[in-house]
């Protein structure tokens, strides 16, 4: 279930931004975050379980909605009129307290969840560590990588100005 949910994802965000190159940087987040996930998952010596896959799919979606604020944020100030590397500077800074806010909301929320030793803990451990782990590694990447691979990619794109350095 885990790669039709993404895959429907993939195809609900490509048609909301009609840009393939836009939802690939978005996308980017996915990877980033399962590592985290997985990592945590091993760390803490919790096998992969269906709680666990049911946390996969929850932290993509935390991870492309994160990535999508961001690249909504910078298509909004190319479309004012400023340079990408302005555009990404500028969303950079504008989203970081709503992105922060989204990331420290799921996982402080997720981590009761995640250190339960009571009934019911089984199934709820693996998900919650899943999702605090991912949720911490997907930000950094929507923080600080998403706007460099944005620049690096979107910068010979048709129709957007180009960077102060191609001038």
């Amino acid at each position: 279930m885990v790669p039709v949910t993404l895959l429907l994802v993939f195809f609900l965000l490509f048609f909301s931004l009609k840009n393939l190159r836009e939802v690939l940087l978005i996308y980017t987040g996915i990877p980033f975050a399962a590592v985290g996930g997985v990592f945590a998952l091993w760390w803490r010596d919790i096998p992969f379980s269906v709680s666990a896959a049911v946390g996969f799919i929850a932290l993509g979606g935390i991870a492309v909605l994160n990535g999508q604020i961001l690249v909504s944020a910078i298509r909004s100030f190319i479309t004012q009129g400023s340079d990408l590397r302005a555009a990404v500077t500028d969303a950079a800074r504008q989203r970081l307290r709503p992105v922060l806010a989204t990331a420290i909301t799921d996982a402080v929320g997720f981590l009761p969840m995640a250190l339960s030793t009571g009934v019911g803990a089984e199934v709820q451990r693996p998900l919650a560590t899943v999702v605090v782990a991912g949720v911490l590694t997907s930000t950094l990447l929507t923080l600080f990588v998403l706007p460099i691979l944005y620049l690096l990619f979107m910068n010979k794109t048709p129709g957007l100005p180009p960077a102060e350095d191609d001038l």
